[in-house]
This record gives structure tokens, sequence and C-alpha cells, in this order.
């Protein structure tokens, strides 16, 4: 049953708060009347910040990773590797790595992994840039860093098989540090870094 607002205006702020993920209109409702408890001031930075991040951010043209100019923080760096790119699936990946402090390369975020029951496919992804960015001859190793989950081995395979005509480029993959069924963002730094550090190569893991 729809619940009944006395405010219009209260009733548009919890519709927009329950289009966030995990947010139902009950959590919605308490954030809005929690919002309106809040000084007024506070509450119109808290909806400033959100504008300006919404207006201020973009995509890196060369990674799609996020940020506030055209190409990236670690893309713009000259101290990182850029001949080893690390494949992600979303930037709280990013995020998750380099807070493991033991990666020096380079990133590129897929924006996702292929999931037909979720009607996504290759075209959906950021594939075809990757491809483009290693054809360019600069790249010589890429690192499949998505989640050890079966849509993350599906999109593993596809890039392997995609990247396979570049055969002077390393494909590897995290070390099985990563738990089967782990997602990145909920692996520990440790973890996570141990399995960086010790990736293999992905065409070993498919001749067993």
């Amino acid at each position: 049953m729809q619940q009944e607002f006395a405010s219009r205006l209260l009733e548009g702020a919890v519709t927009e708060l329950s289009r966030l993920p995990g947010v139902g209109r009950k959590t919605a409702l308490r954030l809005a009347l929690h919002i309106l408890r809040m000084d007024e001031n506070v509450g119109v930075s808290l909806g400033q910040s959100i504008i300006n991040m919404r207006r201020g951010i973009r995509y890196c043209s060369v990674c799609h990773n996020i940020s506030e100019t055209e190409i990236c923080p670690i893309c713009a760096d000259s101290r990182r590797d850029r001949s080893v790119v690390c494949v992600v699936e979303s930037v709280k990946d990013v995020m998750s790595f380099e807070n493991t402090g033991q990666f020096g390369g380079v990133y590129h975020v897929l924006g996702g992994v292929i999931s037909p029951m979720d009607g996504i496919g290759p075209d959906q992804l950021a594939i075809d840039s990757l491809v483009e960015r290693v054809a360019e001859g600069e790249v010589k190793e890429v690192i499949l860093a998505l989640s050890a989950t079966m849509e993350g081995d599906t999109t593993n395979f596809y890039l392997f098989r995609r990247l396979a005509e570049y055969s002077d480029v390393r494909i590897t993959q995290l070390a099985r540090g990563v738990s089967v069924g782990n997602e990145i963002e909920y692996t520990d730094e440790v973890t996570l870094g141990r399995s960086l550090l010790n990736r293999t190569l992905f065409a070993d893991s498919i001749r067993r």
C-alpha cells in the first residue's frame, strides 16, 4: 500500500532517496526526516556536495576511472608503469587495490561483468577500449582482476580470447587467495595484495 505524505516536498525527497540501491521507502523516509532535523546549513551543504559531485565528476577518457579532469590522476602520474594494466569491474575495485599500496601499474575499469541473466553483454562494457589500449603496443601485461564469480570468470575468458592475438602481452589473473564466489570489494587488503603479487598466467588456468 502506498504511504500517504502530508507534504509533497517530503514525498519527493523520499521518492528520490528510495532510488538508491538498498534503500526502501521506509529507510528513505527515515533519512528524509533526519535531514529535516539537521541544521539547515548542514542540509544545504549535503545537497550542494551531491550536486557538485554529480556535475564535477566525469570518467577518465583512458581507463574509465572517476576523475575531475579528462584524464584521472593515476593515468596522469608519470611514476605509474603504463605497461601493466589491471582490469577491474568497478571504480570501487580501483580503490580497493590502491589501498593495498602494492600496485604501481594502471587500471582499466570495465563498468561491470558479462551477465546474460542481467542483460549485460560485452557491448555494454568498456572492452573495446581495452583492446585498443593493448593494440597501441605499450602494454606488456594485462592482469584480469575480476571477482571470483561465475560472471567474473566468464568475463575473464572472453577478455582472454579477445586479447589472444597479442601474443607478446602476458595475460595474468589474481592468485586464488581470493575465495571463489568473493567480490573484490569485500576482500581484505592483505589477501588482495598477496593475490595481486602472486598472480598467475591465465592460460594455465584453462589448461587444467
